[in-house]
C-alpha cells in the first residue's frame, strides 16, 4: 500500500528513544485519504515515536461498507528497502506486482511483499468484491544486509494458531509460545493478530519493544481502556501482557532497530541523496519494472525543501 500523503515528510530516524523498561505511551491515529473511497488511520509514524523494532509504518483502516463502491484503488507506486505486510479481517484486496504476482488477499492470509532494491506493486479491491473492507498495512524496514537484495512475494494462507483461554491468536510474523510464522524476516520481530474476550495474558519477549493496536472494540491494559484506532507503545522489558476486554487487536515488536534509516513517501533508505535518486528513477520510468494493465502509475510528490535534519526514533 502506498503512502498518498502529497507532502511525506523525510524523516531520518536512528537507534535513540528506545525505552528499555515497560512504558505506556498511548497515540491516536492521523487521518488520511487513501485512493478514492478509502481513509486510514495512520499510527506510525507518529508526533511522539517513528519506530517499534523494524516496524516503521502502520496504516489501520476500516471497517468500511464499499458495497456500492469500488473499494480500494491503490495504483501502481514503488517500493524499495522495506517489507510490506497486508492482513485483513474483513473484505478482499487483489495484488499484482513487477515481479508478476497475482494475488487476492482475505481475512487471515499474510500478504508479504519484500521491496528490496525496487518493486512496484498495485491494490485493488476485486470485481465483484465484499460489502465490507477492514485491514491494516504494516512496513518493516530492511536492515543493511538485505535491503538491496531482490524482490519477492510471499502468501501464507496457513498460518500458527493458538487458543488461551479467551484469546485466539494468529502469529502473522517471527515467533512466539513456540510457534514460528513461515513469513521470511530480515530482523528479529513479531506480529501477532489476537481476539479477545474476556481476560488473558499473552507472552512477549523481553528484549523486544512493542506496540498495541486496537483493530475493534476496546482493551484494558495498565489500568487504562483504549478504543478503536489507537496504539498503545509498551517499551521494553515486559514478559506478558495482561489484557482485559472484547477486542480484536495486533501485538507488533521486534528487537530495537539500531540502523540509522530515512524514510519518505514509500521508500526506506540511509540518506536524503538516495531518496531523491529513487524519486528521480520512478519519474523516469526506470529500476522499478511495471504492473502491466493495472492504470496510471501513482506519481511521486515533490521532495520538501531543505537538507535532510538528523533526528531519533522519538520526536522531541
Amino acid at each position: 500500500m502506498s503512502n498518498l500523503d502529497t507532502t511525506p515528510s523525510l524523516t531520518h530516524v536512528g537507534s535513540s528513544g528506545v525505552s528499555a523498561q515497560p512504558a505506556h505511551e498511548l497515540f491516536a491515529g492521523r487521518e488520511v485519504k487513501l485512493g478514492e473511497s478509502t481513509k486510514v488511520r495512520r499510527l506510525l509514524p507518529n508526533l511522539g515515536r517513528r519506530l517499534v523494532g523494524a516496524w516503521c509504518f502502520v496504516d489501520h483502516y476500516g471497517p468500511d461498507d464499499i458495497s456500492t463502491t469500488g473499494g480500494m484503488a491503490v495504483p501502481p507506486h514503488p517500493h524499495m528497502g522495506l517489507q510490506t505486510v497486508s492482513w485483513l479481517l474483513e473484505g478482499e484486496v487483489h495484488h499484482r506486482d513487477s515481479l508478476g504476482s497475482d494475488a487476492i488477499i482475505r481475512p487471515g492470509e499474510l500478504g508479504l511483499m519484500t521491496a528490496g532494491h525496487a518493486i512496484t506493486h498495485a491494490e485493488y479491491s476485486p470485481v465483484p468484491h465484499p460489502a465490507l473492507l477492514h485491514g491494516v498495512q504494516l512496513w518493516v524496514a530492511l536492515p543493511e544486509a538485505a535491503r538491496n537484495g531482490s524482490p519477492a512475494w510471499e502468501q501464507h494462507t496457513a498460518l500458527p494458531q493458538f487458543v488461551d483461554g479467551p484469546m485466539d491468536v494468529t502469529l502473522m510474523l517471527g515467533s512466539l509460545a513456540g510457534e514460528t510464522s513461515p513469513g521470511t524476516t530480515h530482523s528479529d520481530l513479531v506480529g501477532v493478530s489476537v481476539v479477545l474476550s474476556g481476560s488473558g495474558s499473552l507472552p512477549l519477549e523481553p528484549d523486544f519493544e512493542h506496540a498495541l493496536l486496537v483493530m475493534s472494540g476496546s482493551v484494558e491494559v495498565d489500568g487504562e481502556v483504549l478504543g478503536v484506532g489507537s496504539m498503545l507503545y509498551l517499551g521494553c522489558g515486559r514478559r506478558d501482557l495482561a489484557l482485559t476486554g472484547n477486542a480484536q487487536l495486533m501485538l507488533l515488536g521486534g528487537e530495537p532497530f539500531d540502523e540509522q534509516i530515512v524514510m519518505w513517501w514509500n521508500f526506506v533508505g540511509r540518506t536524503g541523496e538516495e531518496i531523491a535518486v529513487a524519486r528521480e528513477e520512478w519519474a523516469a520510468g526506470q529500476r522499478f519494472g511495471a504492473v502491466p494493465d493495472a492504470g496510471a502509475r501513482l506519481a511521486a510528490p515533490p521532495l520538501p525543501p531543505g537538507s535532510l535534519k538528523p533526528g531519533g526514533r522519538t520526536r522531541r
